[in-house]
This record gives C-alpha cells, structure tokens and sequence, in this order.
C-alpha cells in the first residue's frame, strides 16, 4: 500500500472511527472520500469502488441513504436492530447493552489513561473502540493495541461484520466492515 504507508495506524483508525458514526456533511466530503477511494484502490478492490461510485454518486441526494442505512442497521429497525454496533451484545450469552464486557473495556481504557467524556457513552461501541485504538497507535502503545484488538475487539468484530455482509442494503457499510477488518487483524 504506497499512500496509505505514509498514513499513521493513528490515522487510520481515527478514520474507520469517523466513518461509523451518523453520515453528515459535516464530515463527508471531498477530503473523506478521497482517502476511502485511496483505501479501496491500494487494496485492489475494484468491484467495491465500483459499487461505490455507483450508489454514492449516482444521484445528487446521496447523503440520504447513508443516513436511512446506518439508522436501519445500527439504530433501529423492526423488529430489533439489525447489526448493533456495541462489543457487549454480541459476548454476552442473552445479548445485553452494557454488559461485562462492555465493563471490562472501559477498564482496559481507564488502565491506559483514558476514560469517555460522557457518562452515558457506552464504552463498547465500535466508534470508541477504534477512537481508543487510535490513541494507543499514536502513543506508540502497541503490545497494549494487540492486547485490547484481541481481548476486545477480535471476539466481537466478525459477528457484528458478518450481520452488516448478510443484512446490508447499501455497499458502503460492508466496504467500511471490511475495511475495519483489513486493518485490525492479527498480521496487521
């Protein structure tokens, strides 16, 4: 990957962060999709930036259906949430928001120094994950990166991957699963 070297882990893991939080102009665009397409291209991911260019593009309202999208997959959808993006539904046995593990997490986030802003965030949700993620890369903390992308992020990651692969209506949220994937797995 020639750019994206030039690209800190930091960087890229601020990026995926981003990149699952609520589509808004804010931050969507021009500079935004300029390093998706670089991501997709250096990976060789033609058919992705094809889907892409299509379904983003196609129209002058594409904002709108990335908003349905990530309303329908990660915030409600009838009759529950498609893919829920908290590590705690997935590792406990009957599904719980804000269980155990969602405890243990922000254990480990305390352990390092960090802790959420708010006292409503629920620590295990994949956007703070990946935020931590990227305050250890840039800290140069990565025997503790390896040991939080295993002991948290790992065993919840392809469940919650594979429910946006099978259920999701439009490409970009698969491309970014696989993305976060490319980028948080153990050869990495």
């Amino acid at each position: 990957m020639s750019q994206t070297t030039s690209i800190s882990m930091a960087e890229i893991y601020r990026f995926l962060a981003q990149s699952m939080r609520y589509p808004s102009p804010d931050w969507m665009q021009a500079d935004y999709f300029s390093v998706l397409d670089t991501f997709i291209a250096e990976l060789g991911w033609d058919t992705e930036t094809q889907a892409l260019g299509q379904s983003l593009f196609e129209s002058d309202d594409w904002l709108e259906p990335l908003q349905v999208e990530h309303t329908r997959l990660f915030v409600n959808a009838i009759p529950t949430v498609i893919a829920p993006p908290y590590g705690s539904v997935y590792l406990s046995a009957d599904g719980m928001l804000y269980g155990p593990s969602a405890e243990k997490t922000k254990q480990f986030y305390r352990e390092q120094g960090f802790d959420l802003a708010g006292e409503a965030d629920i620590p295990d949700h994949i956007s703070f994950e990946l935020d931590f993620l990227a305050l250890l890369a840039e800290e140069g903390k990565s025997d503790e990166e390896e040991r939080f992308l295993s002991l948290h992020f790992r065993p919840w990651f392809p469940k919650f991957q594979a429910r946006i692969l099978q259920e999701g209506r439009h490409p970009f949220y698969g491309v970014l699963v696989n993305l976060i994937d490319f980028f948080t797995r153990e050869e990495m």
